[in-house]
């Protein structure tokens, strides 16, 4: 059988390299795209830790911001897996700065993918993209596939959220202008966790190393749908190979927890660590988002937000590794890794 070439765009981030490990361990040829060439033997070494199939692998360094690029990496690929998005720690000045790079990086793939006669393109999104930017809080509301984030709402949105929304539409948007053979599939996970790789992690990972160490007296009264990083990935590979997929969105979230429920987790865990699982009041949180901008982003998910997370689960027959696991294996990865001391 011909080995399947897959282009996996942002492999050194931490979605990257497990979606990259899990394909190298099916025995897809995986071609990873980077911004800098001096990360490639950090990268490697991670992945090489995880997979007995390095040599399948492959690195290109590539740009979201340039179109011509993509249009070579996409030749004699079958498929794209574009993982990579702008998720920067500070909020940039302008949220133009973390828009366009989304936006353009999507369109010149999808069009590489459409002159290159690729398959199909994975595009991974996020819950971002789905339950945000509602002017009025309606809590019985339950938010499916079906459902768009409002870009132009001036309260319940934030510059990164924006991005994935806008991408992801212009991604739609392309499909329904460029007719061709292409397929597309969107997966738009929750808050990432799971076991990390490397000193160098992803965003979401932050919540349970900042709860582990104890940098806090009290919680934020907030929550976010959760997810393994491992089914995250098990679910773009489902999303790239099954012919149900093709035009289809999928959430990816195994449940709900709040900052408490992790703490708990944590604190059965870890006995040994002092993990705060108080909660301040509303009115503290938002008091010190005032004088800690960084944190406004938070205020938006002191509303929980209902997601009907079964439609990956019937279509694709995915099963998500549990909101409990996700949690230790975040934490005990930061531990091993001593990105926690």
């Amino acid at each position: 059988m011909e080995t399947k070439k897959v282009l996996l765009t942002g492999i050194t981030g931490f979605l990257g390299a497990h979606t990259a490990i899990q394909l190298l361990n099916k025995g897809y040829e995986v071609i990873g795209t980077l911004r800098n060439q001096d990360k490639i033997p950090a990268i490697s070494d991670v992945i090489r830790q995880h997979t007995d199939h390095l040599a399948k692998l492959s690195f290109a360094v590539a740009d979201l911001n340039d179109g011509n690029i993509w249009a070579e990496l996409a030749q004699d690929v079958d498929y794209i897996q574009h993982v990579a998005s702008p998720f920067p720690a500070t909020l940039p000045k302008k949220e133009d700065e973390l828009i366009l790079p989304a936006k353009n990086g999507t369109l010149s793939i999808l069009k590489a993918a459409t002159d290159n006669a690729v398959k199909r393109v994975v595009m991974t999104s996020s819950l971002a993209a789905v339950a945000y930017g509602q002017s009025v809080q309606n809590p019985s509301k339950v938010f499916t596939e079906n459902d768009w984030t409002d870009s132009n709402s001036k309260d319940d949105l934030t510059p990164y959220y924006k991005s994935k929304t806008i991408a992801e539409k212009a991604a739609w948007d392309f499909m329904a202008n460029n007719p061709s053979s292409l397929e597309l599939v969107t997966v738009c996970p929750g808050a990432i966790l799971g076991p990390v790789l490397e000193k160098d992690y992803g965003t979401s990972a932050e919540i349970v190393a900042a709860l582990l160490k104890g940098s806090s007296p009290a919680l934020p009264k907030i929550g976010f749908d959760i997810v393994d990083v491992r089914s995250v990935a098990d679910l773009l590979i489902r999303a790239m190979e099954n012919p149900k997929a093709a035009g289809n969105r999928y959430i990816a979230g195994a449940g709900y927890l709040r900052f408490k429920d992790v703490a708990l987790i944590l604190q059965e865990y870890f006995p040994e660590r002092k993990i705060p699982t108080a909660e301040f009041p509303n009115f503290i949180t938002k008091m010190i988002a005032q004088f800690q901008p960084e944190l406004k982003p938070i205020l938006l998910e002191m509303v929980r937000r209902n997601t009907d997370l079964t439609k990956a689960t019937k279509e694709l027959g995915w099963q998500p590794i549990g909101v409990r696991e996700a949690v230790v294996a975040c934490a005990k990865s930061l531990l091993d890794l001593q990105i926690v001391k």
